[in-house]
């Protein structure tokens, strides 16, 4: 969804019932009608269900997910993406190629790279800018 849609996430989950379990935790964590990415995810582990079904929640409500962990979005204008410094590790981009789903790399696989070569998040979504592939679809449901 973009900045346009803001305020209308509900729009892309017609006809989908509300967790009442999963929206009271969203509730104790919301700010301005804003939970990170981070929080998202902490409560689906809390509560042992897929993050999709709190991102559902999320949209049901109207909040606005910030602070992608991945750095894709929610830190205002800009992106949080560390600029690479370096060529991009060949087995990272082996694996990044080889994960791809119709040319995009899903955001789950994406943490697991990061988690199988030891390096962050938003290290992975550097190496997918500089090759010039898209990130989707996200776990939360934010896009894609």
């Amino acid at each position: 969804m973009t900045h346009k849609d803001t305020g209308h996430y509900a729009g892309k989950r017609r006809g989908v019932a509300l967790n009442e379990t999963i929206v009271a935790k969203i509730k104790e964590k919301i700010s301005e009608n804003r939970i990170s990415c981070a929080e998202a995810h902490n409560i689906a582990e809390n509560l042992k269900v897929d993050p999709a079904e709190v991102g559902t929640a999320i949209d049901l409500l109207e909040v606005r997910i910030i602070k992608c962990q991945l750095g894709l979005f929610g830190y205002g204008k800009e992106k949080n993406i560390p600029s690479l410094s370096d060529k991009i590790n060949p087995d990272i981009e082996s694996a990044i190629k080889s994960a791809l789903v119709n040319d995009r790399l899903p955001c789950s696989t994406s943490w697991e790279i990061a988690g199988r070569f030891n390096v962050s998040k938003p290290m992975v979504a550097a190496a997918c800018e500089a090759m010039k592939i898209k990130i989707s679809p996200c776990q939360l449901g934010a896009f894609g």
